[in-house]
């Protein structure tokens, strides 16, 4: 079993930027494909981005691609979102998600962190 944790989530004004982390617990961590989705309040969970398990490929959803950037490091079994030009529109939970490969559908993931909140204010 993976746990996750989310971290790095707060309240940010339009056009600013924030850095998101997901710890994972285990060192098979690299083991598995890693994602980052959102949930805004009244809305079903969207695809942020996702990175291979060599960190090799990278994916984005396209209302984020330019904008956010996903990374990792395998060493210190975390995944980055580095989500910068942030908009109102972007104000979510923000969760992180391992599984065996990347791809844009929640049903994919089999590991999922606990959330973290991210508001842009106009």
């Amino acid at each position: 079993q993976v746990q996750l944790v989310e971290s790095g989530g707060g309240l940010v004004q339009a056009g600013g930027s924030l850095r998101l982390s997901c710890a994972a617990s285990q060192r098979t961590f690299s083991s598995h494909a890693m994602g980052w989705f959102r949930q805004a309040s009244g809305k079903e969970r969207s695809f942020v981005a996702f990175i291979t398990r060599s960190g090799g490929d990278t994916y984005y959803g396209d209302s984020v691609k330019g904008r956010f950037t996903i990374s990792r490091d395998n060493a210190k079994n975390t995944v980055y979102l580095q989500m910068n030009s942030l908009s109102p529109e972007d104000t979510a939970v923000y969760y992180c998600a391992a599984g065996l490969f990347g791809s844009r559908w929640p049903s994919d993931y089999r590991y999922w962190g606990q959330g973290t909140q991210v508001t842009v204010s106009s």
